[in-house]
């Protein structure tokens, strides 16, 4: 395959050292020919690398991801107002949809015979990086806020990356790390090689549905790298002649921070940056996304949208996919499926359409402010059978 660059928005093409951003000021994604693409038939390559045709390379250290549930959630049809299904990325190996694009890129890095890989992050995606690097018998070098909580800290910290708590704007920190002249290979949010690999939770969705497609997919976004890749992926698909009618694309924000949803309500061409405020879903809280305008152009170009739901939302999906479906999911991955809801509720979507809800990472490395008391009592030992009975009849 290819590793030259292509700009999404002009066309112009470059090799991918020499930068990650076009002339124009809009982000580069892989030139893929995807023309000859079919869906691979009794391949035997673990995860995504089953797509490993349309992808930089053909494998990566560590644990392979990808390969997630598609679980067809019946249960939540009633709730949500569609028919539901929910795309697991928790369950890769670090617990988030990161370790697609981090295994590309890492398996880029010693490809190229690079010895340190870096990135910009403060949960999911430093965590991602710090274990693919150690698979990999790389350095890494991880660029955190100096607010990042100590739990946090401590789970990146088991795959001994060098960490650096930077003080100043944390925003700055993605374009002034790319700019650094040094070793260190950056595969941040949006950056080409990470997007090529979350491209890849698309074509298992599309591929699973074919020779259908679903009416929809939501997804969460921060930087728009995610939202990227599955548009990516969505284009691919055509020109390979596996899709004709794309699902729509609904990306949801915080509303505390929604600076792509605010352009979509407002019909503008470019997203620009907002004052963010404080929000549970902390991990996709970005005042000014790298591919904002790139995922604005996404959901035009499919004909979905940009919205955002409130932290009281976003609590309220976490339960329901807790109670209901067996799910704990990080509160930036809720989002997700509280914008179905709402989406729902609004008449954007209808009862009977097939929505697939990408639930980007998992819950059981968060901290929730859960009611532990209210469900948890102590008894005697002798007082067992009482006990549970008393329960039970309730």
């Amino acid at each position: 395959m290819t590793t030259s660059l292509r700009c999404y928005d002009c066309g112009r093409t470059a090799a991918l050292e020499d930068g990650k951003r076009c002339v124009c000021g809009e982000p580069r994604w892989f030139n893929v020919d995807a023309a000859n693409f079919e869906w691979p038939d009794g391949d035997t390559a673990e995860g995504m690398w089953r797509y490993r045709d349309v992808l930089p390379v053909s494998s990566g250290p560590g644990v392979a991801p990808g390969g997630t549930p598609l679980h067809r959630a019946e249960g939540l049809d009633a709730d949500v107002g569609c028919r539901l299904s929910v795309k697991v990325e928790g369950q890769n190996p670090t617990g988030s949809f990161k370790d697609r694009g981090t295994a590309v890129g890492v398996g880029y890095a010693l490809e190229a015979g690079t010895d340190w890989i870096g990135t910009v992050s403060h949960g999911n995606m430093a965590l991602s990086t710090s274990a693919y690097a150690a698979a990999a018998g790389l350095d890494c070098a991880v660029f955190v806020p100096t607010d990042t909580p100590a739990e946090r800290l401590e789970l990146m910290a088991r795959h001994e990356p060098h960490i650096f708590r930077v003080e100043g704007h944390y925003g700055q920190l993605y374009a002034d790390t790319l700019a650094l002249e040094t070793d260190v290979r950056f595969v941040n949010s949006d950056t080409p090689l990470r997007v090529a690999g979350q491209k890849t939770v698309a074509y298992e969705i599309l591929e699973a549905f074919a020779p259908d497609v679903p009416d929809a997919i939501a997804l969460p976004v921060s930087s728009g790298g995610q939202a990227s890749g599955v548009w990516k992926a969505l284009r691919e698909l055509e020109t390979a002649g596996l899709i004709d009618d794309p699902p729509r694309l609904y990306v949801v924000q915080a509303a505390a921070c929604d600076p792509i949803a605010t352009a979509f309500r407002e019909g503008r061409d470019e997203v620009t940056p907002v004052d963010g405020g404080d929000t549970i879903a902390v991990s996709i809280a970005n005042s000014d996304p790298p591919s904002g305008t790139r995922t604005l152009s996404a959901v035009r170009d499919t004909g979905g949208a940009a919205v955002s739901v409130t932290d009281d939302e976003t609590r309220d999906a976490m339960a329901l996919l807790a109670t209901t479906a067996g799910l704990s999911v990080e509160p930036s991955s809720a989002v997700a499926l509280a914008g179905v809801r709402a989406l729902a509720r609004d008449g954007e979507i209808d009862a009977d359409e097939e929505v697939v809800t990408i639930l980007t990472g998992s819950g059981y490395k968060e901290r929730f402010d859960t009611d532990v008391d209210a469900r948890t009592r102590t008894i005697a030992l002798e007082a067992l059978a009482d006990e549970v009975e008393s329960v039970v009849d309730r």
